[in-house]
């Protein structure tokens, strides 16, 4: 049983819910979202509550129904606040810039990064931190994963680019003897 999917989902005075067939579409003061769902979980919307409920009991319509109620939590949150990630570069010669709609990072290759920004994405970069915000938090999640994969923090001088609340585990060096 799933308790994020029992629990009904109440809407912001200033959001619209609709469902068209297994389209579901929120609008909000931020922006609009909309995103497809499978037949085997019923939303019902009435009077400012979103409920789920399962139609039968296979194991793949269990899985799924928590799922669809924390997608639909965060297009309803992602349509009244933003969703916000922050990059933290470190080392000598890393940073990142920006360049129209591309954001070109160095990472101490022989080659500069340049990654496009994906459309409803807001980067500001301020000296060595980068920050990302939009209403869609799989695109904000999944555009940082992707800045931060080229270089990951590395544990003896934490050089690269981490999260802003991410612990990096040092550790220690060469002794010597």
């Amino acid at each position: 049983m799933s308790r994020i999917g029992k629990k009904p989902i109440i809407i912001p005075k200033n959001t619209e819910v609709k469902k068209e067939g297994g389209l579901i579409i929120v609008k909000g003061p931020k922006g609009e979202l909309s995103r497809m769902f499978r037949p085997e979980i019923d939303i019902k919307i009435d009077s400012g509550v979103i409920t789920l409920k399962n139609t039968n009991n296979s194991k793949f319509a269990q899985s799924l129904w928590g799922t669809y109620g924390s997608h639909l939590n965060n297009m309803i949150h992602g349509v009244n606040n933003l969703f916000e990630k922050k990059l933290i570069i470190e080392g000598v010669g890393y940073k990142a810039e920006m360049n129209g709609d591309k954001i070109i990072c160095s990472f101490g290759f022989s080659h500069k990064i340049e990654l496009d920004i994906p459309r409803g994405l807001i980067i500001d970069i301020k000296k060595n931190v980068v920050s990302i915000s939009g209403i869609d938090k799989e695109i904000v999640g999944g555009f940082a994963a992707k800045i931060r994969s080229y270089k990951k923090p590395e544990p003896y001088k934490g050089k690269g680019a981490r999260y802003e609340n991410e612990i990096i585990r040092r550790k220690e060096g060469k002794k010597l003897t």
